[in-house]
């Protein structure tokens, strides 16, 4: 999603502070060096003088001296690498030490932003969401089986919903191991309330507290913002910036699929969004109401094939808990 002027502003405030420090820094290790080995003091300060004449040789076009030059320049910094090696320095250790290397902490590589930009932009994205409040309460923690039954044998499952529920969580937490390795895919089923926001939101506490970047959305929001850049977007770049937040984090949530207004336009979308993070090997995860012959009448075939096909299918079952939890508050 794009950023307003001020989050981007405050982006690049950071950047602005990463180089100082990491000229601070060098100028730190500098500072030691000369104080343990004077001189590479003397060396530094001819090797400026000297590639200052090779300058203006180079520009006078002497091409003898500008040789004689080179060579009496890389004699300076061969000196200077032993000495370094000698005092157990790295021979970069006087050099400029980048957080990013890639943009050089500058945000920016090529006339793009850089990843550790794009990666910053999500990070302020997620903080300044609502999400973060929900996870802390929507995480492993505090999930309960108490609004599962546990007294009859569901005939379908084999077991009762608390037991099946168990093995449920259990599959959440392996595919949460795996998830560094594999990012897989899940789809979870089941009527209303019996727990699949919930569950993908444990999912997702667990994956930030590991560092990896995590995108929710309502089905709604993900294709009112697909809408919104694609037909009301005066920047193109704004769009762009979008999907690639959308397609390259590590774990996008989609939560609520099918109460949505379901037409050409999402169904298009949605296909592209599913079929391009598996080809990326990102993880997503969604949840419907709907079952999967209704998933595959609403939405088209290769949407539902590609999600059977590829996704871990986790059908829910149970009551729905909103109304147990309400209705034991007036107990």
């Amino acid at each position: 999603m794009p950023l307003s002027n001020s989050q981007y502003d405050a982006i690049m405030r950071t950047y602005d502070q990463k180089q100082f420090q990491d000229k601070r820094e060098q100028d730190e290790r500098v500072r030691e060096v000369y104080e343990h080995i004077p001189r590479i003091r003397e060396l530094d300060q001819q090797i400026g003088s000297t590639a200052v004449q090779q300058a203006r040789l180079l520009l006078g076009g002497d091409k003898e001296a500008l040789s004689k030059l080179r060579l009496a320049l890389e004699e300076l910094r061969r000196e200077k690498r032993q000495l370094l090696e000698e005092g157990a320095y790295p021979a970069d250790y006087m050099e400029m030490h980048y957080q990013c290397p890639d943009c050089k902490d500058s945000g920016y590589r090529d006339g793009k932003k850089c990843h550790c930009f794009l990666q910053a932009q999500m990070e302020l994205l997620y903080a300044q969401s609502n999400i973060r409040e929900i996870l802390k309460t929507e995480n492993f923690r505090q999930f309960t089986y108490r609004y599962y039954d546990d007294s009859k044998i569901v005939e379908r499952l084999g077991m009762t919903q608390r037991v099946y529920m168990q093995r449920v969580v259990e599959q959440c937490k392996e595919y949460i191991r795996r998830f560094p390795s594999e990012k897989g895919s899940i789809l979870f089923t089941g009527t209303t309330g019996t727990g699949k926001t919930f569950l993908s939101n444990c999912i997702a506490a667990e994956l930030i507290e590991r560092c990896f970047s995590v995108l929710y959305f309502s089905a709604t929001d993900l294709f009112d913002v697909f809408s919104k850049n694609r037909f009301e977007s005066k920047n193109p770049e704004d769009m762009q910036e979008m999907y690639r937040h959308i397609l390259d984090c590590d774990l996008l949530v989609i939560d609520d699929i099918g109460t949505e207004l379901i037409n050409t336009f999402t169904t298009s979308q949605l296909f592209y969004c599913i079929n391009e993070r598996l080809n990326r090997k990102k993880g997503t995860i969604v949840t419907t109401n709907l079952p999967l012959n209704r998933l595959r009448d609403e939405f088209t075939d290769r949407i539902a094939s590609r999600i059977m096909s590829k996704y871990q299918m986790i059908p829910l079952v149970g009551e729905d808990i909103r109304i147990q939890k309400k209705f034991k508050k007036h107990l």
